[in-house]
């Protein structure tokens, strides 16, 4: 099958649909900013965000990378350095986070 193009349709969404897509995802992002901003704040742990990360679907969702970031006293370059150090993807969301990978953040951070 080589040479061939297949492209899936996207289905077409009634405008009550499309607007609650969109409601859906403005919710989203709101409640990710609230997260970062309480770990930015210390109101949060990285630790115990990392832990709750395959029950809460905001955390899930949410890149690895951004969450490091949020944490004060950590930049691109840094948060780069531990991912690498920790064998993670920069890609990788947190609910994909497997245990050791989680640990081996944690601990990195201590």
């Amino acid at each position: 099958m080589r040479g061939k193009d297949t492209t899936l349709a996207l289905p077409t969404l009634t405008p009550e649909q499309r607007a609650e897509a969109l409601a859906k995802a403005a919710e989203a992002r709101k409640a990710r900013s609230e997260l970062l901003a309480s770990i930015k704040s210390g109101k949060e742990s990285i630790e115990k965000v990392l832990k709750q990360a395959k029950e809460n679907k905001t955390i899930g969702k949410t890149k690895v990378t951004q969450l490091l970031k949020a944490v004060p006293g950590l930049g691109a370059v840094k948060v780069a350095a531990l991912l690498e150090q920790a064998g993670i993807d920069p890609d990788r969301r947190a609910a994909g986070l497997g245990e050791r990978q989680r640990e081996a953040l944690i601990d990195a951070l201590k």
